[in-house]
C-alpha cells in the first residue's frame, strides 16, 4: 500500500476553524481504506474502513479533545 496526499484549502476543521490542510488516502484494494485529513490548525479527522466492512470515524481537535468517535457494524467483535 502506498498512500497519496492531496492539499486542500478552506475546509472546516473539527474545532470549527476554516483552514487548509492535506487529505491522505491509502487503499489495499481488498477492503482496507484509510482516509485521513490533517488540518493546519492541528486538528485531524480519520475514517478507516476495514476488511470486515466496519468503519471507524474519529475527529480530534488541535487540543486533543475527541469530538466524534463512531464505530460501524462488527468492528471489534
Amino acid at each position: 500500500m502506498v498512500g497519496t496526499r492531496t492539499r486542500f484549502t478552506g475546509e472546516k476543521a473539527p474545532c470549527g476553524k476554516t483552514v487548509d490542510g492535506e487529505h491522505y488516502l491509502d487503499d489495499d484494494e481488498q477492503g482496507l481504506v484509510i482516509r485521513d485529513e490533517y488540518f493546519s490548525c492541528g486538528c485531524r479527522r480519520i475514517r478507516h474502513e476495514y476488511h470486515d466492512g466496519s468503519i471507524q470515524v474519529t475527529a480530534v481537535r488541535h487540543d486533543g479533545k475527541i469530538v466524534r468517535d463512531e464505530v460501524g457494524a462488527d468492528h471489534g467483535s
